[in-house]
């Protein structure tokens, strides 16, 4: 499996801006390699911009965990296998070739050879990956992965389970979080700039939904570690977001 490190594909020139006015020293970029830095948080917390973007800017891969089971819950739609069938959704896990390149500047989804970048963010995939996910079966087949792509370190992973599950001694552990209503409405951009019409109130529902079925489901639920770092990003700019991750990295150096 191959898994470069990613750039962030949306206004690049504003994000190749910011990097160059808050650019590390190779020091302290030396200081922070072979580290893992795992960050969990609830969906619209800004988990895949700001772990997408820390990583770039201290020169780590980024792993998506969310993307590997939103990637198998397409494969299962098109497929017309339902979402509660745990061992159908194991086999597919297990037997699936899942890889992500670097096209453009932007993290390209692959499974089965065929590139689910922008399929796995459409509203479908998001109302029924919550219900994949919680499979144990799919679970231990992702997690083992995910473990083995991080061997050698120099990781920013995020996701629900990352601090609790896959990297329970991760160097840094982060739980973002952020109001309910502004994880709505940043669901809300997403989905116009995708061409895709919501309301507001349809985003609130779907978050809401969401947040209970990842807190209260059986296997891996969604929980702050007891050692994570809380950054609330509710009245917090991207750049603000990446800019304390990266400080706590440095000040928990060890």
């Amino acid at each position: 499996m191959k898994y470069p490190p990613s750039n962030y594909p949306v206004a690049t020139g504003v994000i190749t801006l910011y990097f160059l006015l808050m650019k590390l020293t190779p020091k302290q970029i030396e200081q922070l390699k072979g580290r893992i830095i795992a960050i969990d948080g609830p969906a619209g917390a800004g988990k895949t911009t700001t772990a997408t973007l820390v990583a770039e800017q201290i020169h780590f891969t980024y792993l998506d965990t969310g993307a590997m089971y939103r990637a198998i819950t397409v494969v299962a739609l098109q497929k017309g296998i339902s979402p509660s069938d745990a061992d159908v959704l194991t086999q597919i896990a297990q037997s699936c070739d899942l890889q992500f390149e670097i096209k453009q500047s932007v993290n390209h989804v692959i499974i089965n050879g065929q590139d689910v970048t922008k399929e796995i963010r459409t509203p479908d995939v998001t109302s029924h990956v919550s219900e994949v996910s919680a499979h144990v079966g799919v679970r231990e087949v992702m997690v083992a992965l995910q473990k083995t792509m991080s061997e050698n370190g120099s990781v920013v992973a995020e996701g629900r389970d990352t601090t609790t599950v896959v990297f329970p001694k991760a160097d840094l552990k982060v739980y973002l979080d952020a109001s309910v209503e502004q994880r709505a409405q940043r669901r809300v951009k997403d989905m116009v700039a995708m061409g895709i019409q919501t309301t507001l109130e349809e985003q609130i529902a779907d978050i809401e939904r969401r947040d209970a079925y990842d807190s209260g489901r059986a296997h891996s639920p969604l929980t702050k570690a007891e050692d994570a770092h809380v950054v609330d990003t509710s009245n917090l700019t991207i750049e603000g977001q990446v800019d304390r991750i990266i400080e706590l990295a440095l000040e928990n150096i060890r």
